[in-house]
């Protein structure tokens, strides 16, 4: 059946270009094929198809009825094919991604939303929690995390750089000695969130360096309960910047040490290693890259 398939798909390209020539460049045979190809299905039908002569080739009446069919099959596959293949280019499927909860304001997640707007018929499953998942384990797709990675059986990419901030409260600030080294801050209340740590590293703009090794009065999780607890006058602490922000501006907090800053941190997305060179993964990790 595919052989015969075969030989009405040569046989239209024939009667389209009126050369075995012609037919057997179209695809990339010889002549000798193409007229093997169209005499077997001649002789299968029990009809001539084609008047031949040195110089012309021309349909007779049965090779001109069969034309007819011949072409709407080729016609057809070829719309299948073309629909197969513009399907192909598509990003079908779903992909589940955990990020940190400290990251569900930030730009990371404005760049997964517009992927997604792009790509309607991906699923997009994001898993925010500041508790450190097993990617193999978890059947995770991608992670979005903070710091430098430690897996390395891995695959991992950089993709920015988040500013951090050191700040308190107004009226704790106002309740302390004013500060003017990084030393000085040794005797306040610091709050510590636990998958970063409290040993900061501060840096002025004379390029001098200084590292905070205060003990924490209180230790946290996440980066929301830690904010919570800064701006009730618990303590102070280094956030991302983006999330205090609006709370500068509001008075509400404050920066500490302004001529001091504090380290950013590098965010990285990770994946498992056997995941598909020009699969859904690694398209959102060049998407979050490139924007």
């Amino acid at each position: 059946m595919l052989n015969h398939l075969r030989q009405i798909a040569i046989f239209a390209k024939t009667a389209e270009l009126g050369s075995f020539r012609k037919a057997a460049d179209a695809f990339q045979l010889s002549p000798s094929v193409v007229s093997h190809h169209i005499s077997s299905l001649e002789e299968q039908l029990n009809v001539a198809l084609f008047y031949r002569s040195t110089r012309k080739l021309s349909l007779t009446s049965d090779g001109e009825k069969l034309l007819d069919s011949a072409q709407m099959m080729v016609n057809s596959a070829e719309g299948f094919i073309g629909i197969i293949s513009n399907e192909s280019s598509k990003l079908i499927g779903q992909l589940k991604v955990t990020l940190p909860a400290v990251m569900a304001n930030s730009q990371v997640v404005d760049q997964i939303g517009t992927f997604s707007k792009q790509n309607p018929s991906v699923k997009l499953i994001l898993d925010f929690t500041d508790t450190r998942r097993d990617i193999v384990e978890d059947g995770i797709d991608l992670a979005i995390r903070m710091g430098w990675p430690q897996d390395s059986a891995l695959k991992a990419r950089k993709l920015s750089n988040v500013e951090c901030v050191l700040v308190a409260s107004t009226d704790y600030i106002q309740s302390r000695p004013i500060p003017k080294l990084p030393k000085d801050l040794n005797e306040w209340h610091w709050i510590e969130l636990s998958p970063v740590g409290i040993n900061h590293l501060l840096t002025n703009s004379k390029g001098q360096q200084a590292t905070i090794k205060a003990k924490s009065q209180l230790t946290v999780n996440n980066a929301y309960a830690m904010l919570q607890l800064i701006i009730n006058d618990n303590g102070l602490g280094v956030l991302p910047s983006y999330l205090v922000e609006s709370y500068i501006e509001k008075g509400e907090l404050r920066r500490v040490l302004k001529d001091w800053k504090t380290e950013s941190i590098e965010t990285y997305a990770l994946w498992p290693g056997n995941a598909p060179k020009s699969g859904m993964t690694k398209k959102l990790v060049n998407f979050l890259v490139d924007n």
